[in-house]
């Protein structure tokens, strides 16, 4: 999800709601303690250089049974740090610590944002060696030369 669009979806909403991948939702008491530009520059294992950009947004449990962070003033964080720091539209990375600091996409289900497992990828697999994927097929669609098949009561087997 990018920045625009979670903005435009704070306007709709009444409260704020972060539902993890397995279901459960962050207390409703978190905080966001952080909204921030991370630019990270790498190599690939094919030797290219790449940059990415994303907004982080990071959420703290800070056992503030009392606090509920609305809509309206998250819009308004988000602002200041568009502002201050020159954030543009990126795509947003939400980090959330519940055993370890997780990082997550971010995603809405029409009610409630989804934070959304993220994945690692090779994002050089011809240079890898890795192969690519096989076609799958059903035996049905194997064609057999007539002559060499086996049939029942033949001598192939």
């Amino acid at each position: 999800m990018k920045l625009s669009e979670i903005k435009e979806i704070l306007t709709t909403v009444e409260a704020v709601n972060f539902q993890l991948p397995d279901g459960k939702f962050v207390p409703e008491y978190f905080h966001v303690t952080e909204v921030g530009l991370v630019t990270k520059n790498f190599i690939d294992c094919g030797g290219v250089v790449r940059k990415e950009t994303v907004v982080n947004f990071q959420l703290w449990d800070a056992n503030d049974y009392e606090h509920r962070l609305k809509p309206q003033k998250l819009i308004h964080i988000i602002e200041l740090s568009e502002k201050v720091l020159g954030i543009e539209d990126f795509e947003i990375e939400v980090e959330y610590q519940n055993t370890t600091i997780g990082k997550y996409d971010l995603g809405f289900n029409g009610k409630d944002f989804l934070l959304l497992n993220k994945t690692t990828a090779c994002l050089a697999q011809d240079q890898c060696g890795i192969p690519s994927e096989k076609p799958k097929l059903k035996l049905t669609q194997l064609h057999t030369d007539d002559a060499n098949s086996c049939t029942p009561g033949g001598t192939c087997c």
